[in-house]
């Protein structure tokens, strides 16, 4: 699989909100960055996404405008907007900004070592 279709894989696994879907494509070593903090490790990663599908039924996400700044034999980098909407707490929300990943190979496999999610620059 390349780089670009783990992304594309991602993308699904984290609209279905089934962590079984996202763990399989990220790095035992993944450092993701949402607006609430920075998350190290598959264990600190884990929960923070278990809570974020908890808290948002219905979520539908969506990334676009995807830029591959690099891609070579072992990493990869893209750029991306993203976009949700969901329900949280009885009340429609809809959010999205701008996304960073930083896909490696390793043992054959394209995994995610680093996400950062933001807002759109100003």
């Amino acid at each position: 699989m390349s780089p670009q279709n783990t992304l594309k894989k991602y993308e699904r696994a984290l609209a279905s909100q089934n962590w079984k879907l996202v763990e399989p494509l990220m790095h035992k070593n993944v450092c993701v960055t949402f607006s609430n903090g920075t998350f190290k490790g598959l264990d600190e990663v884990r929960g923070v996404f278990v809570s974020n599908f908890g808290s948002i039924q219905d979520e539908k996400y969506e990334i676009s405008n995807l830029h591959w700044a690099h891609i070579s034999n072992t990493e990869a980098v893209c750029l991306y907007d993203f976009n949700w909407q969901g329900v949280i707490e009885g009340e429609m929300c809809s959010g999205g900004g701008r996304g960073t990943s930083v896909l490696i190979l390793e043992d054959g496999q394209w995994k995610i070592i680093t996400e950062h999610l933001g807002p759109f620059a100003s």
